[in-house]
């Protein structure tokens, strides 16, 4: 969990110093946390149900509820979300307009 954190803020920083927006790295580190999740869950939807076979599965495999029903994959995914949105706002509010020099 915590590494998830980490690689959500790490990728949230290049961004921010790539484009100078810390809410485009939020953006784009959320899409990394919410997307990677999904794909744990298709693999768990393989194990479970596909017998082992990709082409098994459906569209939706990835969002079915059977497989969302631990904390531990909701919290891979918010945590990482609301830690990189808290900082773009944190940077946004203390006036650093969106400057990645400007953070740390």
């Amino acid at each position: 969990m915590i590494g998830h954190i980490i690689l959500a803020v790490a990728t949230q920083m290049v961004i921010a110093r790539a484009l100078h927006s810390w809410a485009a790295g939020a953006a784009v580190a959320t899409a990394w946390a919410v997307s990677r999740e999904i794909t744990q869950a298709e693999y768990r939807w393989i194990e479970r149900f596909g017998e082992g076979l990709r082409a098994n599965m459906p569209w939706w495999g990835g969002l079915d509820y059977r497989l969302w029903q631990r904390l531990d994959p909701w919290l891979d995914w918010l945590l990482p979300c609301l830690v990189t949105v808290a900082i773009a706002m944190l940077v946004r509010t203390r006036g650093a307009q969106e400057d990645p020099a400007a953070f740390g």
